[in-house]
C-alpha cells in the first residue's frame, strides 16, 4: 500500500503514501455493490484490514456497532460481518487434525508493460507518459472484466464440488507502483483480488482458485492484447515481435526503441542470466550432461532467487525518480536517443505498417495455434489454445484492434476441427488424421519433433506450424486452380473446404471417400505447370504460322500512320494474355 516501502508507526496511511510517490489504491470491480463501495473509491487502511485481512465486511466496524446496539451478543454482531467462512475456522480441532490451513483471502494479480513501453513511460515527457498510464487502466480494467464474465467462479460442498458462476463480480484493490527492485523503471499494477464472492443464491462464499490460477496465462495475453491496441490507437506507434533467447518464445515490443535501452532497464535479466551460467557448468559437471527443459528451468528460479535484491527502504517520489532515470539513460546512450525517442517510434511504426498486413486468417490462425500448442505440451485444454490464439493475434495485428470475439472463434475452430478428446478432465490433443486427411504418408509429421530434443520447444513448434500452413496454402492453390474455367484444362476438385465446417461425425463419416476422391497437390501442381508450358507453346506455333503467311504475301505500302502493334490478333480471336502473371496465381 506504500509502494513496498516501510511507514513509520504512528504516520498516517495516506501520508506516507504521498512521502513513497505512489498513488492510493482503488476499488475495482463489479462486486463492489454489495459491500456498499463504488468502483473507484480509495481503499482505506481499514477497509483492507477487514476484507482482505479477515475475510469481512469493509464497512464492518459500522454493522457491529448498529448490531450492538440493537441488543444482540458480541459473538452474533461479529458474525454478521464475517463475508462467508471466518477465518477461525481453520484453526478449530477439526481442521486441524486433517491438516495445517492457512487462510487464504486473497490474490495477487500483477499487471505489467512490456519493456520498451517502460522505457518510453520513464524517459518521454509528461503527455506520453500520462497517455501511456491511461492504456495500462484500460487494459487492466479490461483483462478483469473478462477475468468476472468467463473465468471466476464460486464453489461450496464437499471439497468444492458444486460450482457456478459468481452473482455479482469481483471485488478488487489495485496498487500501482512505478519501479522494480533493482530500481529500474517499471509501471505495473498489483490486483488484489477477494476471494470472497456471493453464489448465485445470495450467500458468500469462497472462490474456485484453481479456476482463476488455470487461467492467468490467458488473461496475461488478454492484457498484452489490449495494451497493444490502445497504444497503438492513442499514439500511433507500431509493435514488433523481438527475440530474447534464441529459439524461445518472442515478445512484442514497440518498434524503433533503441534496443541499448532495453540493457540499460533489464539490469534483472543480466544478473540472473550470470548465475544461470555458473549453476548450469556446476549442473554439468556433476551431471555429465546438459540440463534438459525441466531441469533448465528449474536452475533458472534458482538463479533468479539467488539475485533477488531486497526491496528499498527509502521512499522516492516519481518526480525524483524520472530524474534520476533520464540521467542514467542519457549517460549510458546519449542525449540524441533519449530526445528522439517519440520521433523514432512513430517512423517505425510508418515502416511496420507498410509492410505488415494485419489481416487475421481464421483458419491459418487455427492451424498455427493447434501446432505450437500440441508440440509444446502433448496435451491441453482450453485455455491453452486461448491464450496462443491471443498471443497469434498480437503477433498478426502487431497493435491493431481485433474484432471482439475473434480469439473465441480461433480456438472453436480448433476444438471443432483439429483436436479429440483424450483422458479426464476435458483435455485434448491434436488430431493428426484431421491436419493431415489424404496424406498418409506425412500423417506423423508433428510427432518427431515432439521428440526432437535438439530444438528448444518453441523452436520445434514453428516448424511444426510452418508445415501445417504451408499444407494449407498448397490446398487452397489446388482449390483455385481446379475451380478455374481454362481452355484444355480439366477442373479438378481441391483439397481445401471452404464451406461451413461439419462435424467430427460428418467429417469421419466422409473420411473414406475423400481419401478417393482427393488429388495429390504436388501432382496436381505439376499438371498446372505442363498445361501452361503447352498454352505457351501453341501461341508461339500460331504466331509462327501467321509469319510465314504473311511472308508469302506481298504487303502494299502503308500510309503514314501511328506503328501498329507487332502483333494483332486475327478478328474474333481473343489475344490470349500471359499465362504466368507478376505475383504468382491471382
Amino acid at each position: 500500500m506504500v509502494g513496498d516501502g516501510h511507514r513509520p508507526a504512528g504516520k498516517a496511511l495516506r501520508a506516507a503514501q504521498d512521502e513513497a510517490g505512489v498513488p492510493p489504491g482503488v476499488w475495482k470491480g463489479r462486486g463492489l455493490a454489495a459491500v456498499g463501495l463504488a468502483a473507484g473509491d480509495v481503499v482505506t487502511e481499514r477497509q483492507a484490514e477487514l476484507l482482505l485481512g479477515e475475510g469481512r465486511h469493509p464497512d464492518a466496524d459500522r454493522i457491529e456497532s448498529e448490531l450492538l446496539a440493537q441488543g444482540k451478543s458480541p459473538a452474533k454482531a461479529r458474525r454478521a460481518t464475517v463475508l462467508g467462512r471466518p477465518i477461525e475456522h481453520n484453526q478449530s480441532p477439526e481442521t486441524e487434525d486433517a491438516k495445517e490451513r492457512s487462510p487464504w483471502l486473497a490474490l495477487d494479480l500483477v499487471f505489467r508493460a512490456p519493456s520498451t513501453a517502460q522505457i518510453s513511460w520513464a524517459l518521454m515527457d509528461d503527455e506520453h507518459r500520462l497517455v501511456l498510464e491511461l492504456c495500462q487502466d484500460i487494459a487492466r480494467d479490461k483483462a478483469l472484466a473478462w477475468l468476472e464474465d468467463s473465468v471466476a467462479q464460486i464453489r461450496w460442498g464437499s471439497g468444492g464440488k458444486h460450482r457456478k458462476p459468481i452473482r455479482d463480480g469481483l471485488i478488487v484493490a489495485v496498487f500501482r507502483h512505478y519501479e522494480s527492485r533493482a530500481g529500474q523503471p517499471l509501471l505495473h499494477d498489483h490486483g488484489m483480488v477477494s476471494i470472497r464472492a456471493r453464489r448465485p443464491d445470495g450467500k458468500w462464499g469462497n472462490l474456485s482458485a484453481d479456476s482463476m490460477l488455470e487461467n492467468i496465462v490467458a488473461a496475461d495475453t488478454l492484457y498484452l492484447l489490449f495494451f497493444m491496441e490502445e497504444v497503438s490507437a492513442r499514439l500511433g506507434w507500431a509493435w514488433e515481435p523481438r527475440e530474447v533467447t534464441p529459439g524461445r518464445r518472442p515478445v512484442m515490443e514497440i518498434a524503433g526503441i533503441d534496443q541499448r535501452l532495453i540493457c540499460w532497464q533489464s539490469t534483472r535479466r543480466q544478473q540472473i542470466e550470470e548465475a544461470l551460467f555458473v549453476l548450469t557448468a556446476e549442473y554439468v559437471e556433476e551431471h555429465g550432461h546438459t540440463p534438459g527443459e525441466r531441469a533448465a528451468y528449474g536452475l533458472a528460479c534458482r538463479a533468479a532467487d539467488r539475485t533477488r535484491p531486497p526491496k528499498r527502504k527509502e521512499p522516492r517520489p516519481l518526480s525524483k525518480l524520472r530524474e534520476q532515470w533520464r540521467e542514467s539513460a542519457i549517460a549510458s546512450v546519449g542525449a540524441d536517443v533519449i530526445d528522439r525517442l517519440a520521433q523514432r517510434a512513430r517512423a517505425a511504426a510508418a515502416a511496420v505498417w507498410a509492410r505488415v498486413r494485419p489481416v487475421v486468417d481464421v483458419a491459418l490462425a487455427a492451424v498455427d495455434v493447434v501446432a505450437v500448442v500440441y508440440v509444446m505440451r502433448g496435451t491441453f485444454k482450453r485455455h491453452h489454445l486461448l491464450a496462443e490464439a491471443r498471443r497469434y493475434l498480437s503477433y498478426v495485428l502487431r497493435g491493431r484492434p481485433h474484432q471482439p470475439g475473434l480469439d473465441e472463434t480461433i480456438v472453436q475452430t480448433v476444438v471443432d476441427d483439429y483436436t479429440r478428446p483424450v483422458g479426464r478432465g476435458w483435455k485434448m490433443t491434436a488430431d493428426l488424421h484431421a491436419l493431415y486427411p489424404r496424406d498418409t504418408d506425412h500423417q506423423a509429421v508433428l510427432r518427431p519433433l515432439t521428440r526432437h530434443r535438439t530444438l528448444p520447444p518453441y523452436a520445434r513448434a514453428r516448424l511444426a506450424a510452418g508445415a501445417l500452413k504451408a499444407r494449407v496454402h498448397a490446398a487452397r492453390r489446388a482449390e483455385r486452380l481446379g475451380s478455374r474455367a481454362r481452355p484444355h484444362t480439366v477442373a479438378v476438385p481441391g483439397t481445401w473446404r471452404s464451406g461451413p465446417r461439419l462435424s467430427r461425425t460428418d467429417r469421419k463419416a466422409g473420411r473414406a471417400q475423400e481419401q478417393q476422391q482427393g488429388t495429390d497437390v504436388a501432382a496436381l501442381e505439376q499438371t498446372r505447370v505442363t498445361i501452361e508450358a503447352a498454352a505457351q507453346m501453341a501461341v508461339r506455333l500460331q504466331d509462327g504460322v501467321r509469319e510465314r503467311a504473311a511472308a508469302r504475301v506481298v504487303r502494299p505500302r502503308p500510309a503514314p500512320a501511328a506503328p501498329a502493334p507487332s502483333h494483332t490478333p486475327p478478328p474474333g480471336v481473343q489475344q490470349t494474355p500471359d499465362p504466368t502473371p507478376a505475383g504468382g496465381v491471382a
